[in-house]
């Protein structure tokens, strides 16, 4: 590991694969990660001329070498821990105490990170179902499965959704014993579980699940899939977990997506929702639309705004409010997660993170559009770079986010001024191979109890030490627990 060479110049890649903008065209409207099963998909082929612009940019310097890494001075990498038994993509995080719970594609991990320069493997529970986006409360942890299993166990195989005995939805584990963790319930759940969100409370947890994709030939996935199933699990009895509600986000359908909104995702359900339950408020990140809700009552939500990007947006992915509640961060998953759109032909706003005031009050408050922020770091044509999770670096009066790019690593940056973002920080390595466009990369990151962890699609759990004097003052931050898409109230107010 070393600091970065100065770059030539920024997001300074040639544009010396003509055929990359046609092909995410050609594609139609982009999607999140298409589940395939409980396997990556295979790395696509490149052009001549993809892998001529990918070997000049690296030996330009312009990006790192192959597997090399590189980063900022404000950044230090402390620690890798590579895949063990858990082969599959490693996706999302979550943080209890000392330990950090990392979600794969074949199931789950717990790290002891007491000693964050030195993390332990406490426990890998084999339980497959593409996505596992992981997340914890109290003595429960909860895992998204999205794709169609032959049943509910952690032995199941995959079967297709066209049968009406396939299974995908949640599953509830027990971690009371964090080195033996107990499969305690699973909740079946329309068009499965691609993300979820907590909303806890003293005696209940309530989980929006977030899915999409419905098709006629789907019997327990069927359009119109326009809301979120909420479910509510009893802290003290999970077993008895189950839907309560299934409210309606999109009364007229949504986005309708291409021929209308060409290149733009039709709204068929929700990607991801952020909630802050200190202010009843939440985030929904929809395919072709963000929302802004009430979750006063956390059965049935209420839609406050919603809004619609057609010009740069193609799937509404994530979304992150500031620590005031005056702004929220939405990204945009150009090309689904296994593209390569971090160069000079798709440019700086598509596939970018839009930023967004909220004014007004109570439920006349409003989504207004800001500025984009997209990194600026070349990346090969080869690298699939994607604006991902990420979350606040609490630091009293800025608004500072660390987030994860796939390939594009992971970027520490400002939105103060919600009109003139900027990068302060980045952590990132070289192309997995210049012959081929390989799903790769930081899926989260996050900052927790001082230090930045990211969950490596292909590389592992990594830690890094941010020394900045702009975000220094988040090391005195501590928190007991940390779900990125349940944000705490970092300051009393």
């Amino acid at each position: 590991m070393h600091t970065s060479p100065v770059r030539r110049r920024r997001l300074g890649v040639a544009a010396a694969a003509a055929g990359l903008l046609a092909t995410l065209l050609m594609a139609g409207p982009a999607a999140a990660t298409p589940d395939p099963g409980d396997t990556a998909a295979a790395p696509t082929g490149v052009s001549a001329a993809q892998r001529a612009e990918a070997t000049a940019a690296i030996r330009s310097g312009e990006v790192p070498g192959v597997d090399e890494i590189v980063h900022s001075d404000n950044i230090t990498h402390l620690a890798n821990v590579p895949k063990d038994a858990l082969k599959g993509l490693n996706t999302d995080l979550a943080f209890q105490g000392k330990y950090a719970f990392a979600g794969n594609y074949d199931g789950f991990r717990i790290f002891d990170i007491g000693n964050p320069r030195s993390p332990k493997t406490v426990a890998q529970v084999l339980c497959p179902g593409s996505q596992n986006d992981i997340s914890v409360s109290g003595n429960l942890l909860f895992l998204s499965t999205d794709s169609s299993r032959s049943d509910n166990s952690c032995s199941s195989t995959t079967q297709p959704a066209t049968e009406k005995s396939s299974w995908e939805g949640m599953k509830v584990f027990d971690i009371s014993d964090k080195r033996n963790p107990k499969y305690v319930a699973a909740v079946e759940t329309a068009c499965g579980s691609h993300t979820h969100t907590l909303v806890p409370e003293r005696k209940n947890v309530y989980v929006y699940v977030s899915s999409y994709s419905p098709s006629a030939t789907f019997p327990d996935c069927q359009p119109p899939h326009d809301g979120i199933s909420v479910i509510k699990v009893p802290r003290d009895a999970p077993e008895k977990a189950a839907v309560v509600n299934f409210p309606v986000l999109f009364p007229d359908g949504g986005n309708p997506g291409a021929p209308e909104n060409p290149g733009v995702s039709k709204t068929t359900g929700c990607h991801d929702i952020t909630v802050l339950p200190s202010k009843d408020l939440a985030a929904g990140a929809c395919m072709g639309d963000g929302l802004l809700f009430s979750i006063k009552d956390p059965e049935n939500p209420k839609i406050i705004d919603r809004v619609q990007d057609n010009v740069n947006f193609a799937f509404w992915h994530s979304a992150t409010f500031n620590q005031t509640t005056d702004k929220v961060v939405f990204t945009d998953e150009l090309g689904g997660g296994g593209a390569a759109t971090c160069n000079e032909e798709i440019g700086p706003k598509r596939g970018a993170n839009g930023i967004y005031d909220i004014v007004g009050r109570g439920d006349h408050r409003k989504l207004v559009f800001r500025s984009y922020f997209k990194i600026d770091r070349p990346q090969a044509d080869t690298e699939v770079c994607v604006a991902h999770n990420g979350s606040i670096i609490p630091v009293e009066g800025r608004d500072l986010m660390v987030q994860a790019w796939y390939q594009g690593g992971v970027s520490v940056w400002d939105f103060t001024d919600s009109s003139k973002p900027k990068e302060i920080g980045y952590f990132e390595r070289g192309p997995v191979s210049t012959d081929a466009v390989t799903t790769a990369g930081p899926w989260s990151a996050y900052y927790y109890n001082g230090y930045i962890y990211s969950n490596d699609i292909a590389k592992g759990f990594d830690v890094l030490k941010l020394d900045d004097r702009r975000t220094d003052p988040a090391k005195r931050v501590r928190l007991d627990e940390l779900n990125v898409q349940t944000q705490p109230e970092y300051f009393d107010r």
